[in-house]
């Protein structure tokens, strides 16, 4: 979920009082597996919170009205507030609040029901009582399953039966709401074993399973204590931008300032984007040149469950936090060092994790700036050169480029040169490597488009009012003129679907990979009284007429994906903005590239079936497919430990295999395969789809030159 998760406490009104209040007992916390110390702040925590109500002030009465105004009138979608955009909100309010339909009761649903169709008209008033007490019980509720939790763990780990057959269903988003509290009390125990498991399979010494589970619970109750009517307001806040799309958001002053230092790309960390997801916090994108990426360590859709400081600091549990607490226990001065327990986007058992080591640094410009290499492909007797140009980004110094300074750095200008450099080195085709690039200029991927084609349109702009700009390339000179290929794959975004769309309309190169983010959209920032508003005012369309949104950019040749389409991209957000198509501009396909790419195509699809990485990933991609169709697991150790045992001997046999063909020797363990990937420098299937692409290139070439020959 695209939401800042904070879960916690401020003032009392009498308006939600009649509606939250709800009596709660007393947790009897085992002083045996606690500190007397967290004991005493733990049941201190409970009866503060049993007494915590959250309130609205006059402030963020006036604030939301302000948001509202601002999206009536600038939003790309000029939804109309009524009854049917209340029930949006409504449902999107409850879905952040308790997504996994585990705090909630039908009773308080049906409670809630008659707030249905009256959000349209609270936010035009800026009222948010009703959207406070929806959290005060939401609150209650969460406050209820954590004392629940620690009664049972007070009890020891003999209530809790291992050896009994019963399961715990993973995907409870389209169940009905739990029936009573007797029900929740039901779901809650099953959590709790399930936790525990994990905790069991993962290694947990036996003697630390319930001190682990206890602190994990009363890191939670601080949590609560922490929260404030500012949280509550931006939560709600979040679940109505939302409404109209993902990336409309509400930036409160604090969530200003770290917008613009992202934007300065001054920010110290590992150079991730994170995000909320249920009980973890999970990686949503790598900062292009940033130290993760760099290292190659992390991946989006990981999740991570645990933040140490140091090369051998205590390694903190973080299921249940803040996310801004989390942001702000990885961010750190450049040069330290931070260590994050992860469960990998690709694991099918949430208790395989790794432990991965960040240096914290800084992102500079240069290091985010195009670089080029050449790869060898041998077809026969022959061995081509092909070169490749790695963009991580559309970038460009526009404070020197507005100074005047004829110098200035720019992604387009640094693939020209480099495009030069290769040709002195007579290469035989060009891949244009765009995987990971999430965006940037828009004005670099026209002109980069520019470098490959003599003239003629490159995107097309729609704003809220229906108007359409068309944005071309005027300048005649052509930089590159031989076989080239657009690589992509899940997280090239916005510019990079820009270029890869406008080569691929022209039919002036190929795209190969996998189906890109889809992000079609143009967001703009406005100031309020307090805090920004960041909001859609525009869409993307290509020269076709298709929009990039949501579709993105499907490769004429499609390889395996390697991230998840469930996970990260456009379509998995919620409220996405739905995929159109508007008339297409006028231009000139360069060549009708359609019977060439079937035939490459063909080509291709022999070629992989033959190559041990392209049929790992395949195989791994269906083993991952086949467990996450699974919507539940069981409760039971032995039937856990066989299902572990059985993933981790099918994982090695895979690896294995494709080792074999390979000529390389293989792991004797799962543990060693572990070990080994760990290893940045390991070589993986990933890396053979560049090979492929100049494969496919030379193919290509190949054709061309016997067509040539014909004629």
């Amino acid at each position: 979920m695209n939401i800042k998760a904070k879960i916690s406490l401020s003032l009392a009104a009498l308006l939600i009082l009649l509606i939250t209040l709800g009596a709660l007992s007393q947790v009897h916390s085992d002083t045996s597996k606690m500190t007397a110390a967290e004991v005493e702040t733990t049941q201190q925590l409970v009866r503060s919170n049993q007494q915590t109500l959250f309130a609205p002030n006059k402030t963020q009465g006036q604030t939301t009205r302000d948001i509202v105004n601002m999206l009536d009138k600038f939003h790309y979608l000029h939804p109309r507030l009524d009854n049917s955009f209340s029930e949006k909100v409504f449902d999107g309010y409850l879905e952040m609040l308790d997504p996994g339909k585990a705090h909630l009761l039908a009773a308080d649903m049906k409670e809630f029901s008659k707030f249905r169709h009256s959000f349209d008209e609270d936010l035009k008033a800026g009222r948010l009582e009703t959207a406070y007490a929806i959290y005060n019980r939401y609150n209650q509720r969460r406050l209820q399953r954590i004392q629940y939790s620690l009664d049972l763990l007070a009890k020891g780990l003999d209530i809790l039966d291992f050896n009994k057959p019963e399961y715990l269903e993973l995907e409870r988003k389209d169940l009905p709401w739990l029936t009573d509290i007797n029900a929740a009390k039901d779901l809650w125990r099953r959590l709790l074993k399930n936790d525990l498991l994990n905790l069991k399979l993962g290694d947990t010494p036996g003697h630390e399973l319930i001190t682990t589970l206890e602190k994990r619970y009363h890191n939670q109750l601080r949590v609560l204590e922490q929260t404030n009517s500012d949280d509550v307001f931006e939560f709600f806040i979040a679940a109505y931008t939302h409404s109209y799309d993902p990336h409309t958001d509400y930036l409160s002053p604090d969530e200003s300032e770290n917008f613009d230092m992202h934007m300065r790309l001054s920010l110290e960390g590992i150079g991730a984007l994170l995000q909320r997801d249920d009980e973890y916090i999970k990686v949503v994108k790598l900062i292009p040149a940033g130290p993760a990426e760099l290292g190659k360590v992390l991946q989006p859709a990981d999740r991570i469950v645990a933040v140490g400081q140091g090369k051998k600091g205590e390694l903190q549990d973080i299921e249940g936090w803040r996310l801004d607490d989390v942001v702000n226990l990885i961010r750190g001065p450049k040069g330290t060092v931070v260590r994050l327990k992860v469960i990998p986007a690709d694991s099918t058992d949430i208790t395989n994790t790794r432990l991965v080591t960040i240096t914290r640094d800084t992102v500079k410009l240069e290091e985010q700036s195009a670089k080029k290499k050449i790869i060898d492909i041998v077809h026969g007797s022959s061995t081509f050169k092909v070169g490749v140009i790695e963009l991580p980004t559309f970038y460009a110094d526009f404070e020197a480029a507005m100074a005047g300074n004829p110098d200035y750095r720019s992604s387009t200008r640094d693939v020209e040169k480099l495009i030069l450099e290769l040709l002195d080195s007579n290469i035989d085709a060009l891949i244009i490597d765009l995987r990971n690039n999430g965006g940037g200029s828009l004005q670099e991927a026209t002109d980069m488009t520019g470098l490959f084609i003599r003239t003629g349109p490159i995107v097309q702009i729609r704003d809220a009012d229906n108007d359409i700009e068309l944005q071309s390339d005027l300048n005649p000179k052509l930089v590159y003129t031989g076989p080239m290929a657009v690589l992509i794959n899940r997280l090239s975004a916005s510019a990079s679907e820009i270029f890869a769309g406008s080569i691929q309309d022209h039919g002036r190169g190929i795209v190969v990979g996998s189906q890109s983010f889809g992000k079609g959209t143009v967001q703009t920032i406005n100031r309020l009284a307090l805090g920004r508003l960041k909001y859609t005012q525009s869409k993307y369309y290509r020269i076709s007429g298709d929009s990039t949104q949501e579709r993105g950019v499907i490769p004429d040749i499609l390889f395996p994906s390697t991230v998840d389409q469930d996970e990260i991209g456009e379509s998995s957000l919620p409220q996405a903005m739905a995929w159109d198509r508007i008339p297409p501009a006028r231009y000139h396909q360069l060549t009708n590239l359609e019977p060439i790419i079937k035939y490459l195509d063909q080509l291709h699809q022999q070629r992989i079936s033959a190559n041990p990485d392209f049929r790992y990933l395949n195989e791994r991609l269906a083993f991952l497919e086949e467990n996450r169709a699974k919507t539940q697991t069981s409760l039971r150790e032995s039937e856990r430990r066989l299902e572990r045992d059985q993933m981790k001997t099918r994982f090695l046999n895979m690896e294995n295999q494709r080792r074999q063909v390979k000529g390389l020797k293989p792991y004797k363990n799962y543990a060693e395969l572990e070990k080994a990937e760990e290893d940045e420098d390991r070589e993986t299937p990933d890396d053979s789809m560049l090979q492929e692409a100049g494969d496919i290139l030379i193919d290509w070439l190949i054709l061309a030159q016997k067509q040539l020959a014909l004629h």
